[in-house]
C-alpha cells in the first residue's frame, strides 16, 4: 500500500515539473518552429508533438536542465520529417493534377522575407533560423542541427546567398 500511495505522488511532481517546464519553452518553441515552417498551426502541432515525444524520455534526461537544447533538437527534427512528407506529397500531386495557381501579391516585408525562406532547403532554412533568429553560434548551431560546424557555415553561406538572390526578384 505504501507503494502505491508514494508512486501517484512522483507521478505528479514529475507532470508538475512538466507543466513548469512546457509554460516556459512553449513560447520560445513555437517561435521557433515557426520560424522553421512559416504556419502558425503547424508550428503549434510541432511544438505538442515535441513535448510528447520528450515526456516519454523526460525521466532518462541525463541533464534535465538541458531540456531545451532536446526540445530545439527535436523540433527542428520534426519539422525536418514534415518537410520530407510535404515533398513526396508534392510529388505524387504533381502527377495527378496541374500546378496550383501562383501565390496571392506581397503583404509586406515580414511576409516577403517569409516567403523567401520558405524557398530554401529545409536544412538551410533550419540552419538560417538558428544561426539568425535565435542568435546561436555557430557551435551551437552545430549542435542543435547535429552537423558539423564547417557545414554549418556553408549551408548558412549558400542560403544566406539564395535568400539575397529571391528578396531582389522581389524587390
Amino acid at each position: 500500500m505504501v507503494v502505491t500511495a508514494e508512486r501517484p505522488r512522483t507521478e505528479r511532481s514529475d507532470g508538475g515539473r512538466l507543466e513548469e517546464l512546457f509554460r516556459v519553452h512553449a513560447p520560445e518553441a513555437t517561435r521557433l518552429a515557426f520560424l522553421l515552417t512559416g504556419e502558425r498551426a503547424l508550428a503549434e502541432d510541432l511544438v505538442q508533438d515535441a513535448f510528447v515525444k520528450l515526456l516519454g524520455r523526460f525521466r532518462d534526461l541525463r541533464n534535465p536542465d538541458a531540456f531545451w537544447w532536446y526540445l530545439r533538437r527535436t523540433i527542428v527534427n520534426l519539422s525536418r520529417s514534415q518537410f520530407r512528407r510535404r515533398k513526396v506529397e508534392r510529388a505524387w500531386l504533381a502527377t495527378q493534377r496541374p500546378e496550383a495557381a501562383a501565390p496571392g501579391p506581397d503583404l509586406g516585408e515580414r511576409d516577403r522575407m517569409r516567403r523567401a525562406l520558405m524557398t530554401l532547403r529545409p536544412e538551410q532554412r533550419a540552419a538560417i533560423v538558428l544561426r539568425y533568429y535565435e542568435d546561436l553560434s555557430e557551435a551551437d548551431t552545430a549542435e542543435a542541427l547535429g552537423i558539423p560546424i564547417g557545414t554549418v557555415k556553408s549551408t548558412v553561406s549558400r542560403g544566406m546567398d539564395r535568400l539575397r538572390e529571391e528578396l531582389s526578384r522581389d524587390a
